[in-house]
């Protein structure tokens, strides 16, 4: 099972890759959906979770997403400690959908990841396809979806790693600067290169 990894600066249109990418067929399996999924009650990571940090556990066992996530974005340390607890188990449940898919009869898959190169996760997949958008678009998107001030936007920018070694380290670049028409042309002529390449 080949996995071919899609990231991209916030705001920069990877879900909307993503979303395009399962219409034409391909499995994706999403790490923001993996990561809800590992912290549900009666799962190890809730535990750690709750174990490390209580008062972000509801009363019917749930885990305070929101919370949690004010604090450790305030807190590179904490956001460190979580993503210890979370990420091993994020891993894990790719692995069992990359068996599930492959068993079905799959020879490519998607592992959609936001943080792919800021969690040093590209040995999980075969290459990189990275969405990329000018960071004067990305703040503009994210301003204008969030409600975000310009300010936060930009920090919320700056957090990540820059554009430049994002696209470095990828092995296709997908440039997402033009009109959402004609991103979906874009993306079925790569997605062709990526079949011949790797899948």
């Amino acid at each position: 099972m080949k996995v071919i990894g899609l990231t991209g600066g916030i705001a920069s249109g990877k879900s909307t890759v993503a979303r395009l990418l399962a219409a034409m067929g391909v499995p994706v399996v999403d790490a923001d959906q993996l990561a809800r999924e590992v912290v549900e009650p009666g799962r190890p990571a809730h535990a750690a979770i709750a174990a490390r940090w209580p008062q972000f556990i509801r009363s019917d066992g749930t885990l305070d997403r929101a919370g949690l996530g004010a604090l450790v974005f305030a807190d590179p340390g904490q956001r460190r400690e979580l993503t210890a607890k979370v990420l091993p188990r994020i891993i894990e449940e790719l692995d069992t959908r990359k068996r599930t898919l492959e068993a079905s009869g799959h020879a490519c898959c998607v592992f959609e990841a936001a943080t792919l190169f800021e969690e040093r996760l590209e040995h999980l997949v075969d290459g990189v396809l990275l969405v990329s958008l000018a960071p004067e678009e990305q703040v503009r998107r994210l301003v204008a979806r969030s409600g975000l001030s310009e300010a936060e936007a930009r920090a919320r920018l700056a957090a990540q790693l820059p554009l430049e070694e994002k696209a470095r380290r990828a092995r296709w670049v997908l440039d997402n600067s033009g009109p959402e028409a004609g991103l979906a042309a874009k993306v079925r002529d790569l997605w062709s290169q990526i079949l011949k390449e790797v899948c």
